[in-house]
């Protein structure tokens, strides 16, 4: 449980560059700003160009190093365009130390026998397939850091189905598949990879799937800070392959 009561000093990322996708709100805007506080240098990937703004802004605004902002859709993004992100981060950084996967859509619940195609879709293009492709572009830049860590955001549905959770626990599912794939593969090299499940935080997607909660129980995203950074920390280099979760079970 190291992760949950991770205690960073100071400059713990120091000299990192870390992309953020999903980092114009929720728990991918509060990790980028506390990327950047703990001294990294913070790539926001978002498909709303006001809320990276904003995000950039406060980061400023703070005194953190000046993020970089590219606004893309992993549901209408292209292999090319991954590419050429990719292209452009070695040429600006040298290098990428550090991949948070954040960026996730719901869709909708219901049962299996309702779930539309094109919910399906939609689902499984942001959460799974424009991820990985995203993630395989970058790894020719996460090759160029001396300690590269990938987590991907995983969720309880993901590791053990529930009913009504359709496209977005399969699409989870996938995601720890592909997480131990690349963990495996990149086994004994720079390149480190994990998955992380935030659990239950009060972010705009949880509200959706459970409208009446009661949110005052529900942990802030702030709250869950110290695992996202450890796996981004060089304090996590041995930690590979595994699912952990970011809030006590």
């Amino acid at each position: 449980m190291k992760h949950i009561d991770f205690q960073a000093s100071p400059n713990e990322l120091n000299h990192k560059v870390i992309l953020v996708t999903g980092a114009g709100s929720g728990i991918g805007r509060q990790a980028a700003i506390t990327y950047a506080k703990y001294g990294a240098e913070v790539i926001l990937l978002g498909k709303t160009t006001k809320k990276l703004e904003a995000v950039y802004d406060e980061i400023v605004e703070a005194g953190y190093k000046e993020p970089s902002i590219i606004p893309l859709d992993l549901k209408g993004a292209t292999v090319k365009n991954y590419q050429d992100m990719a292209s452009t981060i070695i040429s600006e950084y040298g290098k990428l130390d550090g991949l948070l996967n954040n960026a996730s859509v719901l869709g909708a619940l219901s049962p299996l026998e309702y779930v539309d195609e094109g919910t399906f879709d939609d689902v499984m293009k942001v959460n799974f397939k424009g991820t990985f492709f995203l993630t395989q572009a970058l790894i020719p830049a996460l090759k160029l850091s001396s300690s590269a860590s990938v987590v991907f955001t995983s969720s309880g549905v993901g590791k053990q189905g529930r009913a009504f959770w359709g496209a977005y626990a399969f699409s989870k599912f996938a995601t720890e598949g592909l997480m131990e794939t690349m963990a495996d593969e990149f086994e004994n090299s720079k390149i480190r990879t994990n998955c992380l499940n935030p659990g239950a935080t009060k972010t705009n997607m949880r509200a959706r799937a459970y409208p009446s909660e009661d949110v005052s129980k529900l942990k802030l995203p702030e709250q869950l800070m110290p695992s996202y950074v450890y796996l981004m920390s060089d304090e996590s280099k041995g930690v590979n392959g595994q699912s952990l979760d970011a809030q006590p079970k």
